[in-house]
């Protein structure tokens, strides 16, 4: 059974001032059908974020649909969809029952009936030949009940034992373990943030999962892999093998811009993993990161070669200057006017001012010390810095309820 994890595919997310990634995500899905053809993958599975937001555009809708029906005629027969916590629940499994006949299996979220996360595809033959455990991403109604009075510790230790006992409860389904002892392969899918793993600016901060409480013990022994989500850099858990995250198939910031991309092709044998390997995403749009002095960035800027690339690149520029913030803004402004916007656009601009602090009678060229202004900052940062004020023990607990309002907006 030859099986492709991917996830955090983000579609319809808007980039900074509102620009589209349509063109982007088109290129990936293209590019993933004819991978899903070369590779003659069986089964693919999504584990979470197909949208960037709960209420998608209809080209992000439209993308998705598309790309189903197209994976008919790829010789893969099953596809699982679990939600992630960017997916609205009931907008993934408001078609399930439609879907299910084209063999795309959604799990949006913790079914009434918990057993239905279980899900047993056939093989190539028409026989059971893989046991799929499709969790999707754990709210917190799905893995503790709200205690009054309860201490940040004790919050945190309630949501790490809710996470570990629903991953034990769905290995202990009899369906699971019983295939599994006549020599079925089982994967088990997750939309989490796991202990030790690096995030990046792109992924938000969310209180279920943010605080690093999983780890690979958390994940039953009876699982031959498990295909994780919500972190966008390709990686391991614990430096286990088969516990992965695949990453997202294109930047979603520019965090991102020096992460490698890719999806995992696992191929199962004999009941258990017998080849794991990576297939680099090929970029449609490069990100671009121009930061230092005006004049390094203005040759940046002017040098740039986007040779390779079906689309313009993005820039985000960064001076560091102790010129006024007119005077940057007229160079670059000269500097961009000039580019070719088939090959570069600049989106984000920002001038760090260099301010020479320097005690009185001391050398006017003292050494520069960078300042910020409010807008190099994130809303937590400032956030943060507003605790200052607050006694220490009551911090922890205020920045979590702050993360916890983030997410809700």
């Amino acid at each position: 059974m030859r099986v492709l994890h991917t996830a955090d595919w983000h579609l319809g997310q808007r980039f900074i001032q509102g620009h589209e990634r349509t063109e982007e995500h088109r290129h990936f899905l293209d590019w993933l059908i004819a991978t899903i053809q070369e590779e003659k993958v069986e089964v693919l599975i999504v584990a979470g974020d197909v949208f960037d937001t709960g209420s998608p555009s209809n080209q992000a809708l439209e993308l998705y649909y598309d790309f189903l029906l197209k994976l008919r005629n790829t010789g893969c027969r099953d596809v699982v969809v679990v939600g992630g916590n960017h997916d609205s629940p009931a907008t993934l499994n408001a078609p399930a029952r439609l879907l299910r006949h084209l063999r795309v299996h959604v799990v949006g979220c913790v079914p009434e009936c918990f057993e239905d996360q279980v899900l047993v595809l056939d093989d190539a033959a028409g026989k059971p030949g893989l046991v799929v455990c499709a969790v999707p991403f754990l709210r917190d109604r799905d893995v503790r009940l709200s205690v009054p009075g309860e201490s940040a510790e004790e919050r945190e230790t309630r949501i790490r034992q809710g996470l570990a006992d629903h991953y034990a409860r769905v290995a202990e389904v009899e369906q699971v373990w019983q295939l599994k002892a006549l020599g079925l392969p089982v994967l088990a899918t997750g939309h989490l943030y796991a202990a030790g793993a690096a995030p990046s600016d792109s992924e938000r901060t969310i209180h279920v999962g943010n605080l690093g409480q999983v780890t690979a013990d958390h994940f039953p022994a009876v699982f031959d892999y498990v295909a994780l989500g919500h972190l966008h850099r390709p990686q391991r858990v614990g430096g286990q093998e088969h516990i992965r995250y695949s990453g997202s198939p294109i930047a979603l910031s520019f965090s991102e811009v020096d992460h490698a991309k890719e999806v995992l092709l696992v191929e199962f044998a004999a009941g258990k993993v017998a080849s794991l390997n990576s297939r680099p995403v090929p970029g449609a749009r490069r990100l671009v990161r121009m930061h230092g002095t005006l004049q390094e960035v203005t040759a940046a800027l002017t040098a740039y070669d986007n040779a390779g690339y079906a689309l313009p690149a993005w820039a985000d520029v960064q001076v560091h200057s102790e010129l006024s913030q007119l005077e940057v803004a007229e160079t670059l402004l000269k500097v961009v006017d000039a580019l070719d916007r088939q090959q570069l656009v600049v989106l984000a601009r920002r001038h760090l001012r260099l301010i020479a602090l320097r005690p009185l009678g001391a050398n006017e060229e003292a050494e520069a010390s960078l300042t910020r202004s409010l807008h190099d900052f994130t809303a937590r940062e400032v956030f943060e810095q507003r605790l200052e004020a607050e006694p220490a023990e009551v911090r922890a607990e205020l920045l979590r309820t702050f993360d916890e309002l983030l997410e809700s907006l």
